[in-house]
């Protein structure tokens, strides 16, 4: 499990830099970060069963990548 989260100020940066005519709530980069962790949950998830369902022990980048295909 993550101890730290990203730098606040710095994703509201990369946010803003991206969108800058969006107005952010307080917690929007909160929220985008949140989305993010749960991005990577289920990347893992389906990579995880991809490598089972390959027969194998170790998570692999083939596997990882056909996950995000889906």
């Amino acid at each position: 499990m993550m101890k730290r989260t990203a730098p606040r100020s710095t994703l509201r940066k990369i946010i803003k830099k991206h969108k800058p005519q969006l107005r952010l709530a307080a917690n929007a980069d909160l929220l985008v970060h949140l989305n993010f962790l749960l991005f990577l949950h289920r990347l893992a998830e389906e990579a995880r069963t991809n490598a089972f369902e390959s027969k194998s022990k170790i998570i692999k980048p083939e596997h990882a990548i056909a996950a995000a295909k889906v």
